[in-house]
């Protein structure tokens, strides 16, 4: 029987030096926090091909997950091919951004404005990048389920947006033991030569270099429609600890998806405080799942505030959801349709006055620091409209609530915390 002969592909990566020290040092979790131009995208590209190639398992499979899917394309499309093009037999599927490997390997991008295209697969390895431009739940209610079955690893992997699930999972891995962090930093990589930095800096605010490459993540988020006004409340401690106050009215306000996330905010108001103290978001359910939610609640509801477009009727059931609310036992009012720069500058109003539960409302205040205007990346320039993306449901929720909401009856004195709920 002969012996089996050994081919030995070249790829055509050659790797930087803390590049390939990272191929070395990967553990199964592991978050990277890197700064503009580091190579982030080629590193995870290649980590993602070395890994697949030399997967022994049945039918590996892998996924690039960029924030968008048509980023995904943009970004890494063209690495992918690159790449693996020297492989034998290498087939690339340009309509599903597939590259299928010899032996049964598979590579694919998705986009995480998509999650519904990556249930129910299973994954040997997945890369999140951009991870700080995603919303949290499509690591831990889609992704990290898809590892289980083979024990697959992650890497997450980007540039800071101020204290958001991207720095939450980067401070967790940076705590627990089977989790690897790393933050690379330009001014200490050498990746991006000093005139070239000095020349960045020169046309950069010090937030935006001390964001994009000192990875930064005490800056606010850029384009921020709240970030400031949430900073602010932080810093005067009203967000903690908001407990509910059975005497009160808790009043909702709702933005209701159609194919996507519907998001509802909770709050009470005394005197002129007004109190968030509560937040529920869910997709791919019809409205009698949200009626059950609000049942299970222990409130005592004032008014449910909608947007305009409920009262739209559907043709596969001939009802508005404003009727069908209605059969389900939730009376709800409609809020005037304001111009949406209107109903942000109510929501500015707003924030001042309120008071947020960090834990119970931890998604929607995500999801506020982060609602952004849209930036133009062939202008270089913020657009006038909102970014629409995973942010957008909380904060048109809260625009809705900021529109609709009455004055509280009477004069109230303001309950008094106690000091003990403020975390």
């Amino acid at each position: 029987m002969g012996r089996r002969t050994e081919i030995v592909i070249a790829l055509p990566y050659r790797p930087r030096p803390l590049q390939a020290e990272l191929h070395r040092t990967l553990g199964r979790f592991n978050v990277l926090v890197a700064h503009r131009r580091f190579g982030k995208t080629v590193f995870c590209i290649n980590e993602l091909i070395a890994k697949a190639v030399a997967n022994a398992l049945v039918e590996p499979r892998y996924a690039y997950v960029a924030p968008f899917y048509r980023q995904a394309k943009s970004v890494a499309w063209d690495y992918l091919k690159h790449y693996t093009a020297p492989i034998p037999g290498v087939r690339h599927n340009e309509s599903e951004l597939r590259c299928d490997l010899p032996g049964g390997a598979r590579i694919r991008l998705f986009g995480a404005d998509d999650p519904d295209r990556l249930r129910g697969l299973y994954f040997d390895g997945v890369v999140l990048d951009e991870y700080a431009q995603m919303n949290p739940r499509v690591w831990s209610e889609v992704l990290r389920p898809a590892l289980t079955d083979r024990k697959g690893w992650a890497i997450f992997i980007g540039t800071p947006m101020g204290r958001n699930g991207f720095w939450e999972i980067y401070d967790r891995a940076t705590r627990e033991p089977d989790w690897f962090a790393a933050r690379f930093r330009a001014s200490e990589t050498g990746v991006i030569d000093a005139g070239e930095l000095a020349a960045a800096r020169a046309v950069m605010s010090e937030d935006e270099y001390a964001q994009e490459f000192e990875c930064s993540f005490d800056v606010a988020v850029t384009g921020s429609y709240y970030g400031k006004l949430i900073a602010a409340a932080e810093g005067e401690g009203r967000i903690g600890k908001v407990p509910w106050e059975p005497a009160l009215p808790v009043h909702t306000a709702w933005d209701l998806g159609v194919g996507d996330s519907t998001a509802i905010w909770f709050c009470q108001q005394a005197g002129r405080e007004v109190r968030l103290i509560d937040y529920y978001e869910a997709s791919g359910v019809g409205l009698d799942h949200y009626a059950k939610v609000l049942s299970a609640k222990p409130y005592a509801y004032g008014e449910h505030l909608l947007p305009h477009d409920v009262r739209v009727t559907e043709l596969g059931t001939g009802k508005s959801r404003l009727e069908t609310l209605a059969g389900l036992g939730l009376r709800a009012r409609v809020v005037a349709n304001l111009p949406v720069d209107d109903g942000i500058q109510a929501v500015r109003n707003l924030l001042p006055r309120c008071w947020v539960d960090a834990e119970r409302c931890a998604r929607g205040l995500e999801a506020l620091r982060q609602y952004r205007r849209e930036y133009d990346d062939k202008l270089k320039a913020f657009k006038a409209r909102p970014l629409h993306d995973w942010t957008s449901h909380a904060a048109d929720a809260l625009r809705y609530l900021a529109v609709g909401l009455r004055p509280a009856e009477g004069a109230a004195a303001p309950i008094k915390y106690d000091n003990r709920w403020i975390v």
